[in-house]
């Protein structure tokens, strides 16, 4: 089969909301109901865009169709596309389609043309590619026999088994992927200053020739510029706080004098956000600085939490359960390993992963094998030389700009993590108006039934048989301690220690009136608490109270599990003490893999121990006075009026304290920036006071530098209110076709459709699939 304009004498289907287009191999299209396209294609499997979604328009289930976002995960992986015709045609070159009928035919040309790339492709990366399609043709792939036949070898047939060696291979990414690079030492970075020239030099260049001249720009790189200046005194880091109004172009004017410091200093500046939007923002930005990408890979990371990160040991394990069975699980994992070994960091959650590809080959072979809390073995797991994650904590190190978000700098900051020691010295905290939030959720502390039982699961490992290979901490330590009978007591200890926290089928058990040991038994009364006095009981939302006087019972249940706390508490501690001992002692013996390991299990030691020891503080108020520092409550977190979690909650008054401290020893310089940094109450004084006190500023021992400027845009002149009262909230195609209306009418570009969709229970996801499929993208949901 030759590859070109006639390669697929395939029907294309393209759905809507009110009927269908089924374009003929021949050319010819037809405009049918739903229920006769439904008919037409499960018994002439058509091409479409989206199998899920196409089938759900037409009102019935999935069917055998060839997928073209299949076809591209394939082709182009770790790539991104919308996933329409008209996403797919923008990211092929072709001509965007005007109507459906144009969509259709955009469909069988986006086909050949992702045919055309892989026919191109040469030497191993062809037969990796060929060995592949064969076995997920085996698992009965649609694409199978055109991707074979595009690929196939001169003198072959297209169907021609490839060479068992590729075959064993192909889907064992683990093999093929690079091993990363200790990095040597800790890096010391310099303290030369960045002078607003040399900032306002470098803005020139990222803007490039023939750039609109924006005044207030330059000025903001000039004013931001004093964060990257040496500090005078230890803990007193340079702070500055600048607004910057939509429009002016904040995230270039920070990213130059960052940059400039990044190089004359030899060290890394860390740029947070609190959305993953303004980290995606951000990475496209910063390839205009390093518009190479080779060097873009050496000086920029994005930094994240491992939960987003692909495990290896987990796809491992999915591509061991199904060896031997060629089904659609074998299609999954071939798209997954296709894509693993493109992807620049194995990032899931919003890096080059296809979100899309998730609900296409479902969540439990692409999404949930990302790296879980408990299950990390760190350097005792085989394939600890080429994890995504470990690669990228050591690039951090040394990168010239580290692109994180707001939770994982604190934690890191307040803890240390992979980075301590090194901690960053400059740091930028873009979207500083969620900073207080942020803060908020790193320092507050929560006794509830969901944590407990995952700190009993971290200990113990998983106790139901399922998925989850979460192993315990006997299992990770065991083979470290060796002969060392005092670590050993304190892992027996802390073993039993754990079993008094709340396990498997705690929820029924709390809810039946039948808990089992301390943890639960508080629980249980907390739950009583909140159910007695929270005046809307009966509501399907989340229930609070207060802890002032408890009901019968409680004040026992509490002691009884601080007791049982402090039993877990102190052989943590030892044990991780008992580790960092061995780890001194047998320095010129441990080998860097096992140095390593020691140093992350005492890292997850400690913080687990500190975790315990704040519970074990709240409980002691329940008995005496909440410090004035802290807020406690009891509450019941519920979904659709069912109980997910019951717990015991502390949070800071004022969380932006434990920020100042966390970061002001560390930090030589903080810029806390947005749009919305101040309110507007017309005061200027009374709102820079109040940003102080937001941004943790108020807490630094030397002052804040201020600078704003308002937004260019007119937005009093500018603005439009379209308020829409005719459409149905429960029906997402009239949704859909209302935000189209008013997409065309606010001009059909350059708008970010900021929906109150997320509130409508049940239907958020059809409406997000309808307005995509009509080219909106929600820009927030």
């Amino acid at each position: 089969m030759s590859v070109g304009p006639a390669t697929l004498p395939l029907p294309v289907l393209v759905a809507g909301a009110r009927g269908a287009i089924w374009l003929s191999p021949d050319g010819r299209a037809e405009i049918l109901p739903s229920a006769a396209a439904a008919r037409r294609a499960r018994e002439n499997p058509p091409i479409v865009c989206h199998l899920r979604t196409t089938a759900g328009r037409l009102g019935g289930e999935p069917f055998r169709a060839f997928d073209v976002l299949e076809l591209f995960a394939f082709a182009q992986p770790a790539r991104f596309c919308v996933p329409t015709p008209r996403g797919l045609a923008a990211c092929l070159d072709l001509a965007a389609p005007l109507g459906p009928e144009d969509e259709a035919r955009a469909l069988r040309a986006a086909a050949d043309a992702l045919l055309v790339s892989l026919a191109s492709l040469q030497g191993r990366t062809r037969q990796e590619a060929r060995g592949m399609a064969w076995l997920m043709g085996r698992a009965g792939w649609p694409w199978a026999p055109p991707v074979l036949s595009a690929l196939a070898e001169p003198g072959l047939p297209a169907d021609t088994m490839p060479h068992s060696r590729i075959l064993q291979e192909s889907l064992r990414v683990w093999n093929r992927l690079k091993e990363w690079q200790e990095v040597p030492g800790e890096r010391e970075s310099g303290d030369w200053p960045v002078e607003p020239v040399e900032a306002r030099a470098r803005l020139v260049k990222l803007l490039g020739a023939g750039a609109e001249a924006r005044p207030q720009q330059r000025r903001y790189t000039e004013a931001v510029s004093a964060a990257f200046l040496p500090r005078e005194r230890e803990g007193q880091p340079r702070t500055v706080l600048a607004e910057a109004g939509t429009g002016i172009g904040k995230t270039l004017g920070y990213i130059a004098p960052a940059s400039v410091w990044a190089e004359k200093n030899g060290g890394a500046v860390w740029i947070s956000t609190y959305t993953r939007n303004l980290q995606r923002q951000l990475d496209g930005e910063l390839s205009r600085l390093y518009p190479d990408p080779d060097e873009k890979g050496r000086r920029v990371v994005v930094r994240k939490g491992r939960e987003n990160y692909l495990c290896l040991l987990n796809f491992e394990e999915a591509v061991s359960r199904t060896l031997g069975r060629f089904g659609p699980e074998t299609v999954a994992l071939g798209l997954m390993a296709r894509w693993a070994l493109a992807t620049r960091d194995g990032d899931m959650v919003g890096g080059d992963f296809p979100a899309w590809l998730a609900g296409l080959a479902g969540r439990s072979l692409t999404l949930n094998l990302t790296d879980t809390r408990g299950e990390c073995v760190y350097a005792a797991c085989p394939h600890y030389r080429k994890c995504f994650i470990e690669r990228t904590v050591r690039h951090a190190r040394r990168a010239s700009l580290v692109v994180a978000n707001h939770a994982l700098v604190l934690l890191q900051a307040a803890l240390g993590g992979e980075d301590r020691p090194g901690l960053p010295t400059r740091y930028v905290f873009d979207e500083g108006h969620h900073l207080f939030d942020a803060a908020d959720a790193a320092f507050s502390a929560h006794l509830s039934g969901l944590e407990a039982a995952e700190l009993r699961r971290w200990i113990l490992g998983a106790e139901e048989r399922g998925r989850s290979r979460a192993r315990g901490l006997k299992a990770r330590v065991e083979d470290l301690i060796g002969a060392d009978e005092e670590a050993a007591h304190a892992l027996d200890q802390a073993l039993a220690a754990a079993r008094t926290l709340p396990g498997p089928g705690w929820h029924q058990r709390l809810q039946g009136g039948e808990p089992f040991g301390a943890a639960e038994a508080f629980l249980a009364r907390v739950r009583q608490q909140v159910y007695a006095r929270d005046a809307d009981s009966r509501s399907s939302y989340s229930l609070e109270c207060g802890i002032a006087t408890p009901v019968a019972g409680l004040k026992d249940a509490a002691a009884a599990l601080a007791l049982a706390l402090t039993g877990l508490e102190r052989p943590l501690g030892r044990l991780a003490q008992r580790l960092l001992d061995k780890t001194d002692a047998e320095a010129d013996e441990l080998d860097t893999g096992s140095r390593l390991r020691v140093e992350a299990i005492c890292r997850g030691l400690t913080r687990r121990a500190l975790e315990v020891r704040a519970w074990r503080e709240m409980l002691a108020a329940l008995d005496a006075e909440t410090p004035p520092q802290f807020v406690d409550w009891f509450g019941v977190e519920r979904i659709d009026g069912r109980d997910i979690d019951v717990g015991y909650h502390r949070h800071w008054v004022d969380p932006m304290v434990p920020f100042a401290v966390a970061l002001k020893d560390t930090a030589h310089g903080l810029l806390v920036t947005s749009a919305t940094l101040r309110d507007a109450t017309g005061d200027d004084e009374t709102d820079w006071s109040v940003a102080e006190v937001r941004t943790g500023a108020v807490h630094l021992d030397a002052p804040a530098a201020r600078f704003a400027a308002p937004s260019p845009f007119d937005y009093a002149n500018r603005t439009r209110v379209f308020v829409v009262g005719d459409v149905r909230r429960d029906s997402p195609d009239q949704v859909a076709a209302a935000y189209r209306e008013l997409f065309t009418a606010s001009g059909g570009g350059g708008i970010g459709l900021f929906t109150a969709v997320s509130r409508l229970r049940g239907v958020h996801a059809r409406i997000a699939a309808a307005l995509e499929a009509r080219g909106i993208r929600l820009l927030a949901q």
